[in-house]
């Protein structure tokens, strides 16, 4: 009957109040720990398990990350505050020169690139300006989407008839509609 009982209890408690003791918070000593690390000049928070902190650099997803962690051999359970000047360093030379750690070329976000010919995986600044300068160029030849681009109306196909009307100025300019 006690057994039956307890049965029926668990059966009606909440989950969290039956899920048994709580976690384990994250126990590292003050020393060894960094809470925010500096990597390709973006500030990564070192609270954070590695893959998921490396998708703070712009041109680094989840996805990219993981691999990269698992190329340098990190333990992509490991919080980013926990890794070595050794391994971070391991890890950007990763991002920086995927080629070289047998990153298929499909894997990468600048593929067959218009001057070069080459596929590269482009993070931080360099993205920034790579695509300020794809910009650039399709202003320059008047191509559709950089005359689009110019207008600030959308470039990739949406339909503009309904949405996004907020934002810009509708109307006589100088006029305020109520």
């Amino acid at each position: 009957i006690f057994s039956e009982f307890n049965f029926r209890v668990s059966a009606i408690l909440p989950r969290f109040l039956r899920a048994g003791p709580p976690a384990m918070a994250l126990v590292v000593e003050e020393k060894d720990f960094s809470h925010i690390l500096r990597i390709l000049n973006t500030n990564v928070d070192g609270r954070r398990k590695v893959p998921f902190a490396l998708t703070n650099i712009r041109g680094v997803g989840r996805r990219f990350a993981t691999l990269a962690c698992k190329r340098a051999g990190v333990d992509v359970n490991k919080r980013a505050g926990e890794l070595s000047p050794k391994e971070i360093e391991t890890i950007v030379t990763i991002l920086s020169q995927p080629d070289q750690f047998a990153i298929p070329d499909w894997f990468l976000n600048r593929q067959k690139d218009r001057k070069t010919n080459k596929y590269m995986q482009i993070v931080s600044n360099d993205l920034t300006s790579k695509m300020r300068e794809d910009f650039e160029r399709m202003k320059k030849i008047r191509l559709h989407r950089g005359l689009r681009h110019i207008w600030g109306i959308k470039v990739r196909g949406q339909h503009t008839k309904t949405t996004g009307r907020r934002g810009r100025n509708l109307g006589i300019p100088g006029v305020v509609c109520k």
